[in-house]
């Protein structure tokens, strides 16, 4: 029942992290194709369109990472489908990696913009953050499906013989 908890909270929990992964990927192409840059970094920058991101999704992306690693923590080496949960913490601590890394990073450089001409590295900066969100979705997406692999794959099933 304890493990049947976790593994539980481990699937609502990444599939919200996933979630907000998901929506920065299909947030994307218009904001890099359609959008002149001083719109994108209005939106991105000064009008705090991502605030409940971090706010609310930094604690999901770490308890995600957690809770995926007592998943696999608890289902323990050379059992059924270990692999596959192993797998799940591991991508979710990638794509954190990946956010510390990458997306971070941007988030540094564009903490010293100031309204008024776009600044040098504008696209440079533009480009890390979008590529960043866009690693982190598809890590997510890999590690989710291990964990719901983990969670509800087929089991091997165990005959029992009656005793004399």
């Amino acid at each position: 029942m304890f493990a049947a908890a976790f593994r539980t909270a481990a699937l609502v929990v990444c599939a919200l992290s996933l979630g907000l992964s998901f929506a920065h990927l299909l947030e994307a192409p218009p904001r890099l194709w359609e959008w002149p840059a001083d719109l994108w970094r209005e939106a991105t920058v000064f009008h705090g369109q991502y605030a409940l991101f971090a706010a609310v999704g930094g604690p999901v992306e770490i308890l995600g990472v957690v809770l995926a690693a007592v998943v696999a923590a608890l289902a323990l080496p050379g059992r059924e489908r270990w692999t596959s949960a192993a797998a799940s913490a591991a991508l979710y601590v990638a794509a954190l990696a990946v956010w510390l890394l990458v997306v971070n990073a941007a988030n540094g450089a564009m903490a010293d913009w100031r309204p008024g001409p776009l600044p040098a590295d504008f696209r440079d900066v533009q480009r890390r953050w979008e590529a960043g969100h866009a690693v982190m979705a598809f890590l997510k997406l890999a590690g989710f499906s291990a964990l719901a692999w983990h969670v509800a794959g087929p089991r091997r099933l165990t005959v029992r013989t009656p005793s004399p």
